[in-house]
């Protein structure tokens, strides 16, 4: 059975290489990239199965990179997990409306992360 593909954005050097072990180690082929842009071209280039978005990105943040996924007919399926660590009711809300599929603040629990994107992919 082939691999699902997980794109995880993060800007934070330290996060992405622990998001990319954990995802790793249960079998998901990951990719990791730092900022908004490099997410939709590689996107573009290589659809993933799944989206790890944080919000606080150089550039353009997870908000727009995620309407953009959204808008574009060819990706609005990809369900996008926005995980960060703006905690707010607003912030939440925001994503949502952006298409977020879930929305995961920092820090969270590997379990249920795990949960969340099997959820997603099983869908």
């Amino acid at each position: 059975m082939e691999k699902k593909r997980i794109l995880i954005v993060e800007d934070e050097e330290s996060l992405l290489k622990l998001e990319s072990i954990l995802l790793s180690s249960r079998g998901y082929a990951v990719a990791g990239v730092t900022d908004g842009k490099s997410a939709l071209d590689y996107i573009a280039a290589t659809p993933p199965d799944l989206i790890i978005l944080d919000i606080m990105l150089p550039g353009m943040d997870g908000f727009e990179v995620c309407q953009m996924i959204k808008a574009d007919p060819s990706t609005r399926h990809i369900p996008v997990v926005m995980l960060t660590a703006k905690k707010s009711t607003q912030d939440r809300d925001k994503g949502l409306e952006a298409g977020a599929s879930a929305y995961v603040t920092k820090p969270f629990k590997s379990a249920r992360i795990i949960e969340i994107i099997q959820g997603l992919l099983a869908a």
